[in-house]
């Protein structure tokens, strides 16, 4: 008798413990796991940099719209400097784990993978695909170190979509030099970076053509940061003014004779703009779920309730569906098959879902939702950036159109 009262009274405690509930968890179809263990354990490190040192303060640093420039010592020991580039100091890797290191980022925060996209994506691509063999060698270990820090000078005031007919910044020869003249906007990093790669259209032959600025000692280059963004705020982004900035020609990087060398870079930070939209959303997710496990409303968590469980569904079915088109993408870039087309149709989906995903996420949080201390309102915000920086939905979708039409819809 003694006994069965005993394990009653065991079950009646059971009971009364919460119940373990499962973790979130926005890579649902395990999709990393499609890494090798090299590469595995690189992610697995900077997921641990991410959840320590970078969520504590984040969102610190998005209320202040500053730049956690305490987190930089911290960059060189991840060995991720220029992920996906092979040789001269470069970390190198497969297209799948420079697309995952994204995701991973963006996933805690969009501005420190925009930060890190414009660096090691945006200005060392530009040297590792438009420079000669001896420019390489010149920054991009340095580069790949973190010993200086890049930006990616292309689109200006009053030219976003159409820099590669209409440029308006301008390139001279003079003698064994170049004198740079324009604007620059929305440049990513450049208030407080070492190198900028300025393209501007050569005045003899119109051709679009990339510079390397060694900005902090070059006459004649300033900065002016852009305030009150809504989006990104931890971003420094900055207008760019040149005056008859002299470059010498060793900076003038020799293999980019026409845009269609900063195309080629443009190319791998669009399909790279597409995991950062992906881990955006993965972060919205995984917040609205783990508020909505601990959120009681009725003597229930919210959790428990049909509507907020659809509502995670459906954002759940577009973070997975964003990381099976980026996988593929992936394997296309490692097979040489990557075309504009290609990376285009991909910005434009995921970033649309994102939209989607990262509204239904802010929805969850109710009133919280627009406090940046839970997140939700962080991730809708930043989602606002990626959506348009790279090219924006429409353009994107018309370079979709002119592959499968066969006719060009641009003006």
């Amino acid at each position: 008798m003694a006994t069965a009262s005993a394990a009653v009274q065991a079950s009646a405690k059971e009971l009364r413990q919460p119940k373990q509930l499962p973790a979130p968890n926005g890579d649902f179809y395990e999709v990393t796991e499609l890494l090798n263990p090299e590469e595995l354990a690189t992610l697995n490190q900077l997921r641990v940099f991410l959840k320590e040192k970078v969520a504590p303060v984040i969102n610190k640093y998005w209320v202040e719209d500053a730049f956690p420039f305490e987190l930089l010592p911290e960059f060189p020991k991840l060995n991720i400097g220029g992920v996906g580039l092979e040789g001269y100091g470069c970390r190198g890797g497969s297209p799948l784990l420079n697309g995952f290191v994204a995701m991973e980022m963006a996933r805690v925060d969009a501005s420190i993978a925009t930060f890190f996209g414009v660096h090691s994506g945006l200005a060392m691509g530009s040297i590792y695909f438009a420079g000669s063999e001896e420019q390489k060698k010149r920054w991009l270990p340095q580069m790949a170190r973190w010993e200086k820090i890049g930006c990616f000078g292309m689109t200006e005031p009053l030219v976003g979509s159409g820099v590669a007919g209409g440029m308006t910044t301008t390139a001279t020869k003079d003698g064994n030099s170049w004198i740079l003249n324009g604007q620059k906007k929305w440049i990513g990093n450049s208030p407080f970076c070492d190198l900028s790669i300025i393209w501007a259209q050569d005045v003899a032959d119109h051709q679009v053509k990339g510079f390397v600025v060694e900005n902090k000692t070059t006459p004649g280059f300033s900065v002016e940061k852009i305030q009150n963004k809504i989006s990104l705020k931890i971003v420094q982004n900055g207008l760019i003014t040149m005056k008859d900035v002299r470059v010498p020609e060793e900076n003038h990087l020799q293999e980019g004779h026409s845009f269609r060398e900063a195309a080629r870079v443009l190319r791998m930070t669009r399909y790279l703009v597409g995991w950062e939209a992906t881990g955006n959303q993965m972060g919205a997710y995984e917040h609205a779920l783990a508020y909505a496990q601990q959120r009681l409303q009725f003597g229930k968590p919210i959790a428990s309730f049909q509507l907020v469980q659809d509502l995670l569904a459906r954002m759940l079915s577009n973070v997975t569906a964003c990381q099976c088109l980026m996988v593929r993408l992936a394997q296309l870039d490692t097979e040489g098959k990557l075309q504009d087309h290609h990376a285009s149709l991909a910005k434009a989906f995921t970033t649309a879902r994102m939209r989607e995903t990262v509204a239904w996420g802010r929805e969850v949080f109710g009133a919280n939702g627009i406090i940046v201390d839970y997140n939700a309102a962080r991730f809708f915000a930043d989602a606002e950036a990626l959506y348009s920086y790279e090219g924006t939905y429409q353009m994107q979708n018309l370079i979709v159109g002119k592959a499968v039409t066969g006719l060009s819809a641009f003006v």
